[in-house]
């Protein structure tokens, strides 16, 4: 297989006509991979998005053609996946106020354009879901998008049909992991185009990498929220003296630990199923 491209987190190799996508052990924070990897992380994640995409597959279409016609050596953390021709945007719904839009907010009131009451503070739930777009920035960081934005991008009639999807997809999600206890505060979602035009759910979907888990039963607004996601790391990062640039710091023991013990407990709790590595 050819190598075409090695992300934070996800590796993605040619295979014939499809692409092999395999998701490793890597963290990455503020767009900086740490040096410590989570063991089973990569693992955790492919299956969960499988999951997920059998949720919503009365959604959306997906991108998987296998998870178990993959190379040996990638077993478990790979997935065999069409080839699409991916979107430049992150495509992200939000049902609580928390991280950047919280900051968006409470400097203007908005959140990618799009005015929200006032009084909210940090993890008020919305009145309802919300879509607030990025930029897919191949270097630096995302930027918040309109979605006036998102239509000269991508033009009028995709820029509709996928946020109503996105929004669709959130809605769905937060309902499901409603029921087994846990917030879904928000999550962003990337979508290609197929060859026949169709638009295809890619990379992952719901992660703890793509999404924030609160515990339902510790929810209260106006503070942080104990998180079930990658939030943790950030959390910790954020209270080191580290500028957020290359090379990041390593991951002590216990971090690494408790990290992997969220994301275990958020694929049983929404899964029904035990973690068997």
């Amino acid at each position: 297989m050819e190598l075409l491209h090695s992300g934070k987190v996800r590796d993605v190799y040619a295979s014939g006509d499809d692409l092999i996508l395999v998701a490793s052990d890597r963290v990455s924070v503020y767009d900086v991979v740490l040096p410590t990897p989570v063991p089973d992380k990569g693992k955790i994640l492919t299956r969960l998005s499988l999951w997920w995409f059998e949720q919503l597959a009365d959604v959306v279409p997906n991108h998987v053609i296998s998870a178990t016609d993959v190379p040996a050596e990638f077993a478990g953390r790979a997935l065999r996946v069409r080839r699409l021709e991916m979107l430049p945007v992150e495509w992200i719904a939000r049902g609580y106020l928390t991280g950047l839009g919280l900051k968006e907010y409470e400097k203007d009131g908005t959140v990618s354009g799009l005015r929200l009451p006032p009084g909210l503070v940090e993890s008020s739930r919305l009145p309802e879901p919300i879509f607030t777009p990025t930029t897919k920035a191949t270097e630096g960081h995302d930027e918040f998008m309109t979605y006036a934005d998102v239509v000269a991008e991508i033009g009028a009639d995709t820029a509709s049909h996928l946020k109503d999807v996105t929004l669709d997809v959130y809605r769905r999600g937060a309902a499901i992991a409603a029921e087994r206890g846990i917030i879904i505060a928000d999550t962003k979602l990337e979508f290609g185009r197929a060859p026949d035009g169709t638009l295809i759910l890619a990379d992952e979907v719901l992660t703890p990498d793509s999404s924030r888990f609160w515990p339902a039963d510790d929810y209260a607004p106006g503070r942080v929220q104990n998180s079930l996601d990658k939030q943790f790391v950030r959390n910790w990062s954020s209270t080191l003296a580290w500028n957020r640039t290359a090379p990041g710091p390593e991951i002590p023991p216990e971090i690494v630990e408790a990290t992997r013990t969220r994301y275990i407990n958020v694929y049983e709790r929404l899964t029904g199923e035990p973690w068997t590595g």
